[in-house]
Order: C-alpha cells, then sequence, then structure tokens
C-alpha cells in the first residue's frame, strides 16, 4: 500500500485586511504556509479565527491584499451546510470525487496508452502520478477508518437531517482526514470528539503530508500539533503576531510581548502625570507663589511675573505634545488572597449518591488547602458531585457535612438567573452588599470588580443581556471570587474563556491557599493540576 503524498502546494497571503460590521477584524496580516506546516489560529471569541479560515479558502473576499494558492483546500467548520436530501453517502462521495476521477482517468489513460503508446504517454505519466499522490486506490478504506475512529455515522443511507450536529460534524471530519486535500483548515475540531477521536485526530494531523491550520482553544492539541502561532488578539500597535517555536514558543513570545507593551504603557502614562503635575505646580506658582512679601517694590513683582508666566506656556505646550502612543494592555486576572486553616475540615462527603447522575457513592474531606482534580467520561456525575458539595443539590444516599463558618463557592457551568437589564457592575456592587450585610464578609474583605482584572470598564457598564458568553463567565468567576471562599468549587472551568485567562487561573488555583476543587475534561488542564489529588468517577475503584 503506497503512503499518501499529494502535491507540492503553497499558500501565500499577504497584507490581508477585514472588516465586518464596521469593525477591523485583522489588518495588514501576512501568512505562508507549504507541505509541512502546522499553524494554529489563537484568539479571544470574535476575533476573526473563523473568518480567517474562509478568507484562506476563498470564501471570504479580503477588504485588501491577496491570497494565492497552488493546490487544493478542503475545511471541516463547525456549522455544515447541506441539502434537505443529503445523506452520509453525499458527503462521502464529495470527498472522494478527486480519487474517483483520478482513477476512472488512469483507466482511460492506460486504454489510450494501449492503442497509441507514443501519442499517449505523458498523458498515463501524468495520470499515474496524480492517482499516485492521492494514494486513489485507498481512498475509501482511509475513509472508513477515519469514520471508525471518530465515532462516526458509518451508514451512507442515513439522512444528514437524523444527525445531530456533533454526529454530522465528525462526519465531515472523517470525510477531510481520510481523503485530504493539500492544505486542511481545521475550525474547532475537537468539538464532540471522544478520548480515542482526539488521539486518532492528532496522529492523522501530525502524519498529514500537506498544510495545516487550524482554529482550537483546546490547549493540549495545539500543544501537541502546531509548530506556528497566528494570535489574533489586541497587541500595542493592532498588527497580529505570528509565533515561531510551537506552545512554549508562543507562550513565552506572548509574555514578553504583553510585558513590553505594560512597561511603554507605564513609562508614557507616567510621563504624563509628571508633566500635568509640573503645569499644576507653574500654575500655583503663578496664582500665588511669585509674589514677593508684604512691602516688596511693585517693579520687583513685575519683574518676576513674565517668567512664571513663560513656565505655564511651556508646561501647557509640553502636556499638549505628549501624546499616550500605545492602547491601554490588556487585563490579567487578580486572585484576591483566600485563606484557610490546613488542619479545619470544611467539607465531608459520606458515602453520597444520588442516582441516575452519580450512582457510584463517593466519599472524601476536604481540608483547608486541599486540592482535588475530579475527571472522568461524560454522563459519571462530575457537575452532580459539585452541586452536591456545595449544597445545590440534595443527596440520594449519604451525607454532606459542612463547617460551621466555611464559605463554599461553586463557579458552574450555567450561571444563575440573573437579572439581564442590569448591568455586570450593578450585580456585583448588589451582590457584594448582600455578602456584607448577611456577614458571609466583613465590610473591610469587600472586593471591587475592578480588581480583578477579569472585565474591561465597558463589560461592566454593559447589560448582562448583551454580554458575551466569555464576558458573563468572567463575571460569574468574579462573584464567586467575591465571597472569598475556604473552598472553590470549579466545573469545566475552562469553559468559554480565553486560552490566556485560563492559563491564569489555573496558576492561580496551584496558589492559592484555599481548598479547591476543580472537574474538568480539559486535557491541558488535567496536565497542569497534575499535583492535585484525583478522583476519577467511573472507575471500579470511585
Amino acid at each position: 500500500m503506497s503512503a499518501l503524498r499529494l502535491r507540492p502546494f503553497h499558500l501565500a497571503a499577504e497584507n490581508l485586511t477585514v472588516a465586518r460590521g464596521g469593525r477591523s477584524l485583522f489588518t495588514h496580516l501576512s501568512l505562508t504556509l507549504s507541505a509541512g506546516s502546522r499553524l494554529a489560529i489563537v484568539g479571544e471569541n470574535g476575533r476573526g479565527k473563523t473568518t480567517l479560515l474562509h478568507t484562506l479558502l476563498g470564501r471570504v473576499i479580503p477588504d485588501a491584499g491577496s491570497i494565492t494558492l497552488h493546490g487544493e483546500a478542503g475545511i471541516a467548520e463547525q456549522a455544515l451546510e447541506f441539502d434537505a436530501g443529503d445523506t452520509v453517502g453525499t458527503l462521502l462521495e464529495r470527498a472522494l470525487e478527486p480519487s474517483r476521477r483520478a482513477v476512472e482517468e488512469l483507466d482511460a489513460a492506460a486504454a489510450a496508452l494501449a492503442e497509441d503508446p507514443a501519442r499517449h504517454a505523458d498523458r498515463y505519466a501524468a495520470a499515474l502520478q496524480t492517482a499516485e499522490l492521492l494514494d486513489a486506490w485507498d481512498a475509501d478504506r482511509r475513509v472508513d477508518v477515519a469514520l471508525e475512529a471518530l465515532s462516526a455515522c458509518t451508514d451512507r443511507n442515513r439522512l444528514l437531517t437524523e444527525l445531530s450536529v456533533g454526529q454530522r460534524y465528525r462526519v465531515r471530519l472523517a470525510c477531510l482526514l481520510g481523503a485530504p486535500q493539500e492544505l486542511q483548515l481545521l475550525d474547532e475540531p475537537t468539538n464532540h470528539l471522544d478520548t480515542s477521536g482526539l488521539t486518532f485526530l492528532t496522529e492523522k494531523i501530525r502524519a498529514h503530508p500537506g498544510g495545516v491550520a487550524l482554529v482550537s482553544h483546546d490547549r493540549q492539541l495545539l500543544a501537541d500539533v502546531a509548530d506556528h502561532f497566528l494570535d489574533l488578539d489586541p497587541t500595542h500597535d493592532g498588527a497580529p503576531r505570528l509565533y515561531g517555536g510551537g506552545y512554549q514558543g508562543w507562550i513565552e513570545g506572548r509574555r514578553k510581548e504583553w510585558e513590553a507593551w505594560e512597561q511603554e504603557y507605564q513609562r508614557q502614562t507616567a510621563e504624563r502625570t509628571r508633566l500635568q503635575d509640573a503645569l499644576s505646580a507653574a500654575q500655583n506658582r503663578l496664582s500665588t507663589g511669585w509674589r514677593p512679601d508684604k512691602g516688596t517694590g511693585k517693579h520687583q513683582r513685575q519683574s518676576r511675573a513674565p517668567s512664571v508666566v513663560q513656565q505655564v506656556k511651556r508646561q501647557a505646550q509640553a502636556l499638549g505634545e505628549h501624546h499616550i502612543t500605545v492602547p491601554k494592555p490588556p487585563m490579567t486576572l487578580q486572585m484576591p488572597t483566600l485563606h484557610s486553616k490546613p488542619t479545619a475540615v470544611y467539607l465531608s462527603v459520606e458515602n453520597v449518591s444520588l442516582p441516575p447522575r452519580l450512582s457510584r457513592p463517593v466519599s472524601l474531606q476536604l481540608r483547608g488547602g486541599d486540592k482535588l482534580l475530579v475527571t472522568g467520561p461524560n454522563g459519571t456525575g462530575k457537575s452532580t458531585l459539585l452541586h452536591l458539595m456545595a449544597g445545590t443539590l440534595a443527596p440520594g444516599t449519604g451525607h454532606v457535612r459542612h463547617r460551621q463558618d466555611a464559605r463554599i463557592s461553586l463557579v458552574g457551568q450555567e450561571n444563575p438567573p440573573w437579572d439581564s437589564q442590569r448591568t455586570a457592575r450593578e450585580i456585583f456592587e448588589a451582590h457584594t452588599r448582600r455578602l456584607v450585610s448577611t456577614r458571609r464578609i466583613r465590610p473591610q474583605q469587600a472586593c471591587s470588580l475592578d480588581g480583578f482584572g477579569l472585565l474591561d470598564e465597558q463589560a461592566q457598564n454593559t447589560a448582562v443581556s448583551a454580554l458575551s458568553q466569555g464576558q458573563q463567565r468572567r463575571l460569574e468567576l468574579a462573584l464567586r471570587l467575591a465571597e472569598l471562599p475556604h473552598v472553590l468549587l470549579l466545573d469545566e472551568p475552562s469553559n468559554h474563556l480565553a486560552m490566556q485567562l485560563v492559563d491564569e487561573l489555573t496558576e492561580a488555583l496551584i496558589r492559592t491557599e484555599a481548598a479547591v476543587v476543580v472537574a474538568t475534561h480539559d486535557r491541558a488542564m488535567i496536565r497542569d493540576l497534575s499535583g492535585f489529588r484525583r478522583l476519577r468517577l467511573g472507575d471500579a475503584t470511585s
């Protein structure tokens, strides 16, 4: 069986600019992709990652710039467009069409060669090369293997309308991985995949002889496959950044970029403050400081006044000419100091279950500073266990006991029922007042929303209904941190959060003195929290 090689390809994007709804998504973006390229496109939601994939594919015409592509490109996108009568077989045949054509052309060229070898030798050689490059004879088997590995529907007659979003995505992804084109564009390819599917996806991306550009929030996948990172998040000059050196190169490069940005912003703001102070001092001298002692001659006062006026003018001119040329740097998480007593048992779970969601009894204790990581397949009761620990659910069997003075806070997967017309700041301040009035915290312990570094001023003053999922998730995290918990429970904390914030939160959870329980399927977070005690739900020993 011959190895899949594909034809040589090259993509060059020069000075791309794309705007949507009056807002620039990216400007002056340039990149190149060739055989072996593994490019990760990263950035917070709304930065234009999916739009960039469609631009590279030719579906979106850039407002400026150009794209040159030598070769064919295919995409597995989050939303699949299809006609009402389309079946699984419809998608498979579209994916296999290039291989089908290659075999048909080779058969035709072989027949022509038999009749007139001298005339059709070149045609046959070209057809044979194309079929070999595509490994066209093995295309059906590769697609079948991909369908099986991704747990996708294999029934060719099944209507796509009868499949869930996740099932349709897995079929489309199997088509792209099983019958690949020179450039693979993958939009959140880990969505709807189980562990075996993730392993298969990782191996196929690594083995692909062409180029790959992928959008993903799965930090483990990015660490496993990407060699370059195109970061669309804000920079001090507004231009996207391209980092080499794989995942660590991106993390380190972005850290240095943001540190330099912060230092320059602080330097310029400090200089502006100095100029403002100098102007105020000169104005004070003009109004009072230049006046001589009582009884001094009038001509002395007149001789000193012009010099002070000139100082004021010079300081005012210097202040007017000074401009802060860099925007305010991105916020970073500022975790409040959380305390707990290492010897105190804040939470005790004794043979707790709640069938059918948590069928196997669980027992554990949490002392101050304890760190617990809860893992397991979907449906094994991770979220249920955290709600039982928080007291928002009552157990079917067993007991959950809290220390009398324990503050236990749960950041769940679903936000509480907020008044959607109130702003984030109003909701936070009302919550803080309740914490003080009910004596959960002392007045001097009350936090401000600004201090967490989670929501900028605009978001704080926006109605909750108008906030993005990520912003609402940040607000929920701020509300729970404001409770200064002794025990912090987090259910899938990486959902809807930017990777930078997830990294900051992970580091804060490791450092905090509070007891922490994290339930997650995020492979990178599981790796980073490997020092936590582990509870695997669904295991026979759980």
